[in-house]
């Protein structure tokens, strides 16, 4: 039986063979997307994060100020106990799970009606009045064996807590493209996902116009979307030890239910 120093031999040896993985997953998890926002049925992608019990509570109170400002893709969450699973996570001994929608889900439904979606980076996005100015930090997806926001979380390069509170900060963002005649479905498909509970795009460009001082390619327009991780982020910022496993797989919606719900 291997054993869990080989495991992470295999793991850490094939590192080159990964590249590109974190692209091939969104995609995958894109087109596994059967959420519906008008019927508000179906899988969406989320990303899974472990902490301790006796520290849940608190990374709950350091995640509010993010949930409120709306520095997530959605207030929607889902919690599961050890031995439980959250998308294809099952929560180890000791720890509790907590699931946030992950960006994936509007590039899943925008794929449904048949809009590509070029999938760019995720970055480090500074925020100044609670307005999106500049990308700090980039992280190409196909350049990548392991997720960007994961990677920044871990090297504390973000400041979302503080975003939070002054509107001045850094917070996890992701970078896509999508084609220029495709807007006005891209837009409809918002609002309907707005209206289910589901948000997080952050702005948009004109066509082939820059967006936070990234070029956007001819006859395309630039979207920025918060990151599913960032009420996450500003847990692990209060010194909260917590495993994030990003797109970790598909729930469905009915699972979810308001952060608030779980605060109160």
């Amino acid at each position: 039986m291997i054993t869990l120093e080989g495991r992470q031999e295999v793991k850490e040896a094939l590192a080159p063979q990964h590249l590109g993985f974190v692209k091939e997953k969104l995609e995958m998890l894109a087109y596994q997307t059967t959420f519906d926002p008008e019927k508000r049925t179906g899988q969406l992608s989320t990303n899974t994060s472990l902490t301790d019990k006796d520290r849940f509570k608190r990374a709950l109170s350091a995640m509010k100020d993010a949930f409120r400002a709306s520095f997530c893709v959605s207030e929607l969450v889902a919690i599961a106990s050890e031995g439980e699973k959250l998308g294809s996570a099952i929560i180890p001994s000791g720890k509790i799970g907590f699931a946030t929608v992950c960006s994936v889900v509007i590039y899943g439904v925008l794929l449904k009606d048949g809009v590509p979606t070029e999938y760019r980076f995720g970055g480090v996005l500074e925020v100044r009045n609670s307005k999106p100015r500049r990308f700090v930090a980039i992280i190409d997806y196909a350049g990548t064996s392991i997720d960007p926001s994961e990677q920044f979380i871990r090297a504390r390069m973000t400041s979302v807590g503080e975003a939070s509170r002054t509107g001045n900060g850094k917070i996890l963002g992701v970078f896509r493209t999508i084609p220029a005649p495709a807007r006005e479905v891209v837009e409809q498909k918002i609002a309907m996902l707005k209206e289910a509970g589901i948000g997080g795009v952050y702005a948009m460009s004109n066509t082939s116009e820059p967006l936070c001082q990234i070029p956007v390619a001819l006859n395309r327009i630039g979207i920025v979307q918060l990151g599913g991780l960032n009420p996450v982020a500003a847990a692990v910022e209060a010194g909260i030890e917590i495993e994030n496993i990003a797109e970790s797989g598909l729930i469905d919606f009915q699972q979810l239910q308001s952060f608030w719900q779980l605060w109160t």
